[in-house]
């Protein structure tokens, strides 16, 4: 007699779980579908980030187009910048690159306004060569400073106060403003053709996993990102693909040169079939029979007498 309520409460509880299961099982495999198909969304070229290099223009964002009027979203892996494109780089800063001419001038500079504040004048008030000799490092000094000056607060706002906009594809533009390191390029309609081609070559050469065009058509920095992306799908037993890709419309944003290079950032939006399958060509993400637009700011390098490759992708904000 005292063994039956508890069996009866264990009757009820398995009769409780074995109710409960059915509607467990549903709601589990709801929760873990969405995780799966974030998981392959977006797994085109880029992935649907952005990362790579617009030079001494990493960090500035490009100007808006009308088919991407908010921009381009900020870098999510910046590209380190290289001091050898710019020839304002100062590793120190200042007057020049030289510590020691730092503190040689210093030391002028803190005796010279010492002496006018106690009414002596830059070196003490001396007579004859010496003070001749004082007014030169003088005058030279007052000039050094205020050319420092004026690069260093007023050079940068009147380079960056104007930034012309884009033309669409086809035309003969002039984009970019100039700043101390770069001045504005005028592209010819044989570049607006590279870039689209460059847009369609890409993309074919990730759906075959074709490493060595990835390489061709981009520079080493996007195409150990492509790399690192393709790993990461075959790990997981997926590949990507991405068909019948159209560009729809394209406008300039900026393009400029540097020395040593020459950049365009050029806002694409494109058509393609982007699908993603398993191990064993199961879709896992995607339709083969819709479409899927995007819009991007690519962004094209090239050295003096070579060819256009990519260099980076910004998502339009």
């Amino acid at each position: 007699m005292q063994n039956r309520p508890s069996a009866s409460l264990s009757a009820v509880l398995a009769l409780r779980v074995m109710t409960a299961l059915p509607l467990a099982v549903p709601a589990a495999a709801m929760m873990a579908a969405p995780i799966v198909i974030a998981a392959t969304a977006e797994a085109r070229p880029g992935g649907g980030s952005s990362f790579g290099s617009r030079g001494s223009r990493s960090f500035s964002p490009p100007p808006s187009v009308s088919i991407a009027p908010r921009g381009a979203t900020p870098f999510n892996r910046p590209a380190p910048m290289n001091p050898g494109f710019n020839p304002g780089y100062r590793p120190y800063g200042g007057f020049g690159s030289r510590p020691l001419l730092h503190g040689f001038v210093g030391g002028l500079l803190g005796a010279g306004l010492f002496g006018l504040l106690s009414g002596h004048g830059f070196f003490g008030g001396g007579f004859g060569l010496l003070s001749l000799l004082g007014t030169i490092i003088q005058l030279t000094l007052l000039f050094l400073i205020a050319r420092w000056v004026f690069r260093r607060f007023f050079a940068r706002q009147m380079a960056g106060a104007s930034m012309p906009r884009g033309m669409a594809f086809g035309g003969n533009p002039v984009a970019g403003g100039a700043t101390a390191s770069s001045a504005p390029l005028s592209l010819q309609p044989q570049d607006f053709r590279s870039f689209e081609s460059l847009l369609t070559q890409i993309q074919s050469a990730w759906s075959r996993g074709d490493t060595g065009a990835l390489r061709q058509f981009t520079t080493p920095e996007m195409a150990a990102n492509f790399n690192a992306q393709l790993s990461d799908l075959a790990r997981r037993g997926l590949r990507n693909q991405v068909s019948d890709v159209r560009l729809e419309k394209g406008e300039l944003s900026e393009a400029w040169s540097e020395p040593g290079a020459q950049y365009a950032t050029v806002a694409m939006r494109y058509s393609l079939v982007d699908v993603t399958t398993d191990a064993g060509g199961r879709i896992v993400d995607g339709n083969p029979s819709v479409r899927d637009l995007v819009t991007e700011y690519w962004t094209f390098q090239r050295r003096p007498g070579g060819a256009w490759v990519l260099s980076a992708i910004q998502q339009a904000g």
